[in-house]
């Protein structure tokens, strides 16, 4: 009976990763395990089936040879054989990994507990964001308790290995070839038995506890940037390594400059008169004020680029850009001699529509455009 395709069996593609490979063959598996079939001769066959495939396809060379040649590849000892039913499989060794990765098994020594990681949310100005700056903040966290240093037993009490887990921490239990670990039910977890538990952490070694910290933020940081403080975090059970605190930074909105990435904008208000003359104008940059200049006849929405002048970033050390948007402001509140002068400046403009381009281009657009619903 000629085999299946190894890549059909494992129900992947062609050119499948390693961690793919791997997926595929937990699911199906545990699927067909003879344990779990309880004697089905066909499941047993799909479970040599499936052990053959991942065999070859889970080793670089193999899986090389098997892709140029197919099965052809293994024909004649060309690999020493593969599959070969149970045998092949190296007696479940490959299964018996990927079982203890899924089940925790594997590893008889009590596993050290690193602290939790901490979050803290921290607010700053742009101008602080922009140069930098030291805050100092307060956490809530779990640290060592000073009455028994952590070891949550009163002093001179006795701290003695857990005659369930043997000072592991967890027990394994295995029922045919299955095995399950869990926490060790009589020390929780910690691998050991306390005679008088302390009185301050209740047996626990650690104690909940607000601490005070100084933060220090570089320049250049913007929203969504985190500063992580290594070993800041909750205190490790057992005496294990703390946790980090991962500092998450939110830069307020500025009421003048609006921030993309290094750049900045802003929006620059000038008067009618200086837009159509032209002339020189003060704008706020990081640095203090700066002069602008306005072209005669400049649009309102004309943008211009003040190189340098925006934010230098934090890793690549490059200064952006500060650009500022040009809004020619409509006078209000005329008098009527202001409103006469606007009035006669008005009809001086009168059939002279190159000092009005934009609007004598829009106007022949309209035209042409009913001019053509009419055709």
């Amino acid at each position: 009976m000629a085999k299946r395709d190894y890549y059909e069996v494992l129900g992947i593609q062609k050119g499948a990763d390693e961690k793919e490979i791997k997926r595929a063959y937990k699911r199906l598996a545990m699927k067909y395990h003879p344990d779990r079939t309880k004697g089905d001769k066909e499941s047993e066959e799909k479970f040599k089936e499936i052990n053959e495939a991942y065999e070859i396809l889970n080793d670089k060379e193999k899986k090389a040879a098997y892709d140029q040649y197919g099965h052809a590849a293994f024909e004649q000892g060309g690999f020493g054989g593969a599959g070969g039913g149970f045998g092949g499989f190296g007696g479940f060794g490959g299964f018996e990994d990927i079982f203890s990765e899924m089940f925790g098994g594997g590893s008889s020594r009590q596993r050290v507990v690193r602290g939790e990681d901490l979050r803290y949310d921290i607010e700053i100005s742009l101008e602080e964001a922009v140069r930098g700056v030291t805050k100092d903040i307060q956490i809530a966290t779990l640290a060592h308790c000073d009455e028994c240093n952590g070891t949550g037993a009163e002093k001179g009490s006795k701290v003695e290995t857990c005659p369930t887990c043997h000072g592991h921490g967890r027990v394994r239990r295995q029922q045919g070839f299955f095995m399950t670990e869990q926490m060790c039910p009589t020390c929780h977890g910690t691998g050991k038995k306390i005679e008088k538990p302390c009185k301050k952490c209740h047996g626990d070694g650690r104690v909940h506890k607000n601490e005070s910290l100084s933060v220090k933020i570089p320049a250049g940081v913007d929203t969504g940037n985190q500063l992580r403080l290594a070993g800041k975090g909750a205190a490790g059970e057992n005496g294990a390594p703390a946790g980090d605190l991962y500092v998450v930074i939110h830069v307020r909105e500025h009421h003048i400059f609006e921030r993309d990435g290094s750049n900045l904008y802003c929006e620059v208000p000038v008067s009618f008169t200086m837009a159509a003359l032209g002339g020189e104008i003060e704008v706020p940059t990081l640095d203090g004020r700066a002069k602008l200049k306005i072209p005669e006849g400049t649009q309102t929405g004309k943008m211009f680029r003040m190189r340098g002048k925006g934010i230098t970033a934090m890793r690549s050390g490059y200064a952006g850009d500060l650009i500022c948007k040009i809004i020619v402001e409509t006078p209000v509140s005329l008098n009527e001699e202001q409103k006469e002068l606007l009035r006669k400046f008005e009809a001086s403009l009168e059939g002279q529509e190159k000092q009005r381009p934009k609007s004598s281009s829009f106007l022949d657009g309209v035209k042409k455009f009913f001019d053509n619903l009419g055709k």
